[in-house]
This record gives C-alpha cells, sequence and structure tokens, in this order.
C-alpha cells in the first residue's frame, strides 16, 4: 500500500505503471488535513521528540541524523503510524469529516 499526495512525481505515469506492476494499492491522499497526514500525527512527532536539543552545524549534518533516525524505526513503527491512519480516517467519515484531535 502506499499514500501520496498529488505532486506531480506521484501520478506521473511511470510512477503509477510501476505501483501498478509492483501490486501496490494507492490511496489518494485527501487535500491538506493535519490531523489524517501520518507524518503530521505519527512521524514528524516522534521524529522531533528524539531530535529535540540536538544542534546541527550543517543541513548534510541534519540529512544525516533523520536518515539515521529513520533506518533505526522499526517496520513496526511505520505498520503503526498506518493502523493509526485507519482510525483516524474513520472517526473523520464518522464526523462528517470534522477535524479529529489528538
Amino acid at each position: 500500500m502506499r499514500m501520496h499526495d498529488n505532486a506531480r512525481p506521484h501520478t506521473a505515469r511511470a510512477m503509477l505503471d510501476a505501483l501498478e506492476t509492483l501490486k501496490f494499492e494507492v490511496l489518494c491522499h485527501p487535500p491538506y488535513s493535519p490531523d489524517l497526514a501520518p507524518s503530521d500525527f505519527h512521524f514528524f512527532p516522534h521524529l522531533k521528540m528524539d531530535l529535540k536539543e540536538t544542534h546541527f552545524t550543517s543541513d548534510d549534518e541534519v540529512k544525516r541524523a533523520v536518515t539515521s533516525w529513520i533506518r533505526q524505526r522499526t517496520p513496526e513503527f511505520f505498520t503503526d503510524g498506518m493502523r493509526k491512519l485507519v482510525l483516524r480516517c474513520e472517526k473523520c467519515i464518522e464526523r462528517q469529516g470534522d477535524y479529529v484531535e489528538k
């Protein structure tokens, strides 16, 4: 399963063909909604918590730290984020599109 926004690289024919070949189920992302974006309610809060008070001297240092942090996450970390996404989407539907608080 892959969820993405409608940015041009994500909707290019080559990308869509590759996803179909790999048998990925593509979930279209709703218009920006921080309570439904896994990066906003799952990924970034954890990243910010783990890297808070870290002082970087260059963009490359930030990139290395984030890359290292991502590689240290278990598959369960990402699975948990997707599971939470499903629950948030269901709650959003129940609320007829209204905001889903934390």
